[in-house]
C-alpha cells in the first residue's frame, strides 16, 4: 500500500493539519467522543475528519466508525467539502456529507471561524447484526456538537430574543438581557452570522454497505431490491412481501434487474463508437491474461502491436476466458448501430459490455456493481468500488501494480470527471 500512497491512489487529496489551534480543535473533538488526543504534529483528513495517520497512531481504523454505523464527523473547515471519503462502511456517506455542507454553508462557515463542529450521522440503529437493521434506515440525522457549546448557546440566544419579543415586560427583565449580552459575547450577533444548521435530516436513499461481505440495497416507488451473499443474517427472511432479494452470484437475475428498473445502458452503436470503452476493456483483459500466464512481464511495453500479437499466441487461453472475442463480434455488429440480442450472450459476459445508464440517480452505485463482475477493469474498480480495487491489488505482481498505478494515474487522476464523463457518463 506504501506505493498507493506515493502515487496519490489511497488517502490522497487530503486536507493537511498542521497549525497548532486547528490541531487543538481537533483534540477536543477527539475528547469528545472519548478518545485519546493525537499526539501528532501533522497529519491529514478527509471529508469526514477521518485521518489515516490519526487511525494508525490510535491503532484503530474505526475510531470515527466504531459500529460501522452511525458515522462520526468532525469539521474544521468548511472547505472538507471539497475533500473526497477515504474510509467508510456506506456507499452514500459522502453524499449525506456533501448535502450536509451544501444546505448548511454559511452556519458551518461562521461556527468553524470559532471552533470545531463535530457529531454522528445519527439514524434509528446502533449495531447491524441482520440485514432488518439496514432496510430500518430510512432517513439519519446529523447530531451536532461544539466544544465550547457554540451551538447550545445559539439556541439558547435564540428562545431569548424570542421572549424579548413576546413577552410584555420582556425589556424591564434585567437578568433575561443580561443573560443575552454574556451569551452574545460568544456567539455573535446570530442574526446576521448565524450558527445554527438549516437542514440536519436527510433521506437515506440507495446504498451499499460493508457489512455482510457487500450488500447492496436499490430502493424503488414500489419495492426494495437487495442483492448480496444468500449467507448474510435475514436474506430473504426480512420482510419478504415489501423486498426482493437477489443472489449476487446470479449474474443473470442481477442483469435482468438493472435492465427492468432502467439502471443499465445496454449496447448501442452511439456511445460505443463515442466512448472506445469496449475497446480498453478489450484491452485490459489482455493484460488481466497476461498478468496471471506471465509474472514477470514488463507491461510497460505491453504496445497495441503486442497485444495484438500476444493474443495470437494464446488464442486458446482468449477464446476460453470468453470476453474479447464477445467484445470483437459485438463491435462488428454495433458499427452498423444494429441492435444486439442480449439473450444471445452467456449471462456471465453480458456485463463486458455494459455501463450504468448514465442519467440515472444511482449511477456511481451500479457502476459499482457492475465492477463486481468485471474483475480485469482496474480503472472502472478503482473509479467505483476502491475496496475491490485494494483487495485486488494485494494479489497482483509488482510489475503489474507499478503499471496499473502509472495508468490509472496518468488517465483519471489528471482529470477525474473529464474521464468519467468520456467513458461513464
Amino acid at each position: 500500500m506504501k506505493f498507493l500512497r506515493e502515487k496519490s491512489l489511497i488517502f490522497g487529496s487530503l486536507y493537511t493539519v498542521n497549525e497548532p489551534h486547528m490541531i487543538e480543535r481537533y483534540n477536543r473533538a477527539l475528547e469528545g467522543f472519548g478518545l485519546s488526543p493525537t499526539k501528532l504534529k501533522e497529519f491529514q483528513i478527509d471529508m469526514t475528519g477521518f485521518s489515516p495517520e490519526v487511525a494508525e497512531e490510535l491503532e484503530d481504523m474505526q475510531y470515527l466508525d466504531p459500529e460501522g454505523i452511525n458515522r462520526r464527523f468532525i469539521i474544521l473547515t468548511p472547505s472538507q467539502s471539497e475533500l473526497p471519503v477515504v474510509h467508510t462502511f456506506f456507499s452514500n456517506t459522502e453524499d449525506l456529507m456533501v448535502e450536509f455542507f451544501n444546505l448548511n454553508a454559511r452556519a458551518l462557515y461562521a461556527l468553524t471561524i470559532k471552533d470545531v463542529v463535530f457529531g454522528e450521522i445519527e439514524d434509528s440503529v446502533f449495531k447491524v447484526e441482520d440485514i432488518e437493521e439496514l432496510l430500518a434506515i430510512e432517513q439519519v440525522e446529523f447530531k451536532l456538537s461544539t466544544p465550547s457549546k457554540l451551538l447550545a448557546k445559539s439556541v439558547h440566544l435564540k428562545t431569548m430574543m424570542e421572549r424579548l419579543r413576546k413577552e410584555p415586560d420582556g425589556w424591564r427583565n434585567d437578568q433575561l438581557l443580561n443573560d443575552m449580552v454574556e451569551t452574545v459575547k460568544v456567539t455573535g450577533d446570530i442574526r446576521t452570522n448565524t450558527l445554527l444548521p438549516d437542514e440536519v435530516i436527510f433521506r437515506h436513499d440507495t446504498f451499499w454497505t460493508a457489512h455482510f461481505g457487500g450488500i447492496y440495497i436499490f430502493i424503488d416507488e414500489e419495492t426494495t431490491t437487495v442483492i448480496g451473499n444468500p449467507d448474510a443474517p435475514g436474506f430473504r427472511r426480512s420482510r419478504p412481501w415489501q423486498v426482493s432479494y437477489l443472489d449476487i452470484e446470479d449474474k443473470k437475475s442481477v442483469f435482468s434487474f438493472l435492465v427492468d428498473t432502467g439502471r443499465i445502458e445496454l449496447p448501442r452503436g452511439s456511445w460505443i463508437e463515442r466512448t472506445g470503452l469496449l475497446n480498453m476493456r478489450s484491452q485490459m483483459v489482455v493484460f488481466w491474461l497476461a498478468r496471471e500466464l506471465e509474472p514477470e512481464l514488463d507491461f510497460n511495453q505491453a504496445t497495441q502491436s503486442w497485444t495484438k500479437s500476444w493474443v495470437a499466441r494464446n488464442a486458446g487461453l482468449v477464446e476460453n476466458e470468453g470476453s474479447i472475442p464477445l467484445i470483437a463480434w459485438a463491435s462488428a455488429k454495433l458499427s452498423d448501430w444494429s441492435e444486439l440480442d442480449m439473450n444471445e450472450i452467456n449471462p456471465q459476459h453480458r456485463f463486458v459490455l455494459c455501463r450504468a445508464m448514465p442519467e440515472h440517480k444511482d449511477r456511481f452505485l451500479i457502476n459499482r456493481l457492475i465492477s463486481e463482475y468485471l474483475p480485469f477493469d482496474y480503472m472502472m474498480r478503482y473509479i467505483y468500488n476502491k475496496p475491490a480495487f485494494y483487495k485486488e491489488y494485494e494479489s497482483w505482481p509488482e510489475s503489474f501494480r507499478e503499471f496499473a498505478v502509472e495508468e490509472i494515474g496518468r488517465n483519471y487522476l489528471s482529470d477525474r470527471a473529464g474521464y468519467r464523463q468520456r467513458y461513464y457518463h
